[in-house]
């Protein structure tokens, strides 16, 4: 089974300086953290700021390839966690044909925002999530610093995403 989910807002770990963007479910029960990369979390402020560049940043230019493909995103779907890395599927839709497409989650937010598509979850992933590793250093991390790290994403409020909440 799958949950919609919303981007919440981005926020910093507090250990490793990384990206984070926070998933949340429509009842706001269920939050994922996804770790990302810097690039992947610019792409995603600047869509939710609705800031616009005269140019076509990367997640633009492949909206409006799609566009003018006449391919809508339909849904992205962030369907497995492995080893600490989250997978996810684009999934488009064209001439009434579904295509996946395999993407970094970063990636597939960052373009689901531009295109207006919905964000889901699997079961599973969601599952995972409870129990993994905090940050692309996790192993450098002792138990005292990952509890710390579980309840300060527990605890997040809205306000703590400054002008990246939504």
């Amino acid at each position: 089974m799958q949950i919609e989910m919303k981007v919440s807002g981005l926020t910093i770990d507090p250990i490793t300086n990384t990206p984070i963007v926070i998933l949340k479910d429509f009842q706001e029960k269920k939050v994922i953290p996804i770790w990302i990369g810097i690039f992947e979390a610019s792409a995603i402020a600047t869509e939710l700021e609705k800031i616009k560049f005269s140019r076509p940043m990367t997640h633009d230019l492949l909206c409006d390839l799609l566009n003018v493909l006449e391919a809508m995103v339909s849904r992205i779907e962030i369907n497995d966690v492995r080893n600490n890395t989250f997978y996810a599927h684009i999934v488009l839709v064209k001439d009434g044909h579904n295509y996946i497409v395999d993407s970094r989650p970063s990636d597939a937010i960052a373009l689901a925002l531009r295109a207006n598509a919905p964000i889901f979850v699997h079961d599973k992933v969601i599952e995972k999530a409870r129990n993994i590793d905090f940050g692309p250093n996790a192993g450098d991390v002792d138990d005292l610093k990952q509890e710390k790290m579980k309840e300060f994403l527990e605890n997040l409020s809205n306000d703590d995403f400054g002008k990246y909440k939504m």
